[in-house]
């Protein structure tokens, strides 16, 4: 039975979270698996890391103490401890941007019941006088009974929080936990807080501004597709001013990656790998262009993948992927500044290759 005896209940709340710890744990497992599932199935958002926590008891006594006790006392409602600790077990969603906060909520609002939802961003927003991370804040619980799964029933009636976050709050998150005194502070130590706060801020919004900038650079790098010649030689056609871009512009990411996906177009090419190989290629020809990679390409890809053919016949479990092959092409086109984009082994094999096919060689460098 509820009671104003503050002793009595807390006594009572932890005998209840000393017993029922262990399926507290269980139940913690379960629900952050179904929410990862749940998030990861329906997809449109980069998950840096699910995990979630059992809240420590004498964390959930301070909460009570702080944010209830008073009222109800100054009220003189009974009351028992357990309702009031909504956020008993915690699960947390990391993402990469602040733009998919309310991606994730708007998923997770239509597998669960939402019992509240906490806004932390409009809370920070809304006064010049704090200071702290931003992420959503949702009280959930599994979906009505008759639409949980068997295995999910022992969890249906208990309440959880889901904290959705992106990577630079979470860190913000553990960084604040560390500092001591946030409130009754000399106003320039508070400031100082308030300035790194920002920060925090700041680089949530420019990792965002930066993926939709990168995005908007693919999409403007120059056509290259009447400017190459296609897979099987046929002859090029007439190439606009237009369409051909800079051509002076130096070779970058963004237009490397428009010349490589008209010869590869069905290879995916990782964007780590990609920033890697054309760094490499600025190492070995520095001050590479664009349009002189792209002529390169349409003139020696002919000749490697009659190689690759060859190559594959003789070697039916190696590989030789479109990196493989602009490695080929980029040593046939400059035999001397492109020579460390192959091994040894595979310079001479090439190169013998050559010898045995009469093949012309394209440069005095060749």
């Amino acid at each position: 039975m509820p009671s104003l005896d503050f002793d009595f209940e807390e006594s009572q709340f932890r005998r209840f979270y000393a017993e029922q710890h262990a399926a507290l744990d269980q139940a913690c497992r379960q629900l952050t698996r179904v929410v990862g599932k749940v998030v990861a199935q329906t997809g449109g958002v980069d998950i840096a890391k699910t995990e979630g926590r059992v809240k420590d008891v004498d964390e959930c006594i301070r909460k009570f103490v702080r944010k209830y006790r008073p009222v109800l006392e100054e009220q003189n409602t009974p009351y028992e401890i357990r309702p009031f600790i909504t956020d008993l077990i915690g699960v947390r969603v990391v993402c990469l941007y602040e733009d998919e906060l309310e991606k994730i909520a708007g998923i997770v609002r239509g597998h669960f019941s939402v019992i509240d939802v906490t806004d932390k961003a409009s809370a920070v927003e809304s006064t010049e006088a704090s200071f702290g991370y931003k992420g959503l804040h949702l009280d959930l619980k599994l979906a009505t009974p008759d639409k949980v799964p068997a295995e999910h029933s022992p969890w249906v009636y208990l309440p959880f929080e889901l904290q959705v976050r992106t990577i630079i709050q979470d860190s913000w998150s553990v960084l604040d936990h560390r500092i001591k005194y946030k409130k009754s502070i000399p106003g320039q130590l508070k400031r100082r807080i308030n300035v790194l706060s920002a920060l925090f801020e700041l680089a949530d919004r420019e990792f965002r501004q930066i993926r939709d900038a990168t995005a908007a650079e693919i999409l403007q790098a120059p056509d290259e597709t009447a400017e190459v010649a296609d897979e099987v030689g046929q002859p090029l056609l007439p190439t606009s001013e237009k369409s051909a871009g800079t051509p002076n512009s130096e070779l970058n990411a963004f237009t490397f990656l428009k010349i490589a996906t008209h010869f590869f177009k069905d290879f995916e090419f990782e964007p780590s790998k990609v920033d890697s190989f054309v760094d490499d290629i600025h190492a070995w020809s520095p001050g590479m262009t664009r349009a002189r990679f792209n002529t390169l390409m349409r003139e020696t890809i002919a000749v490697v993948k009659r190689y690759k053919q060859h190559f594959e016949e003789q070697n039916p479990q190696a590989s030789f992927n479109p990196y493989t092959v602009m490695r080929h092409c980029l040593f046939l086109h400059d035999k001397s500044a492109f020579r460390p984009a192959l091994r040894n082994s595979a310079r001479e094999a090439f190169s013998a290759w050559q010898s045995e096919q009469g093949e012309p060689k394209l440069t005095a460098a060749g």
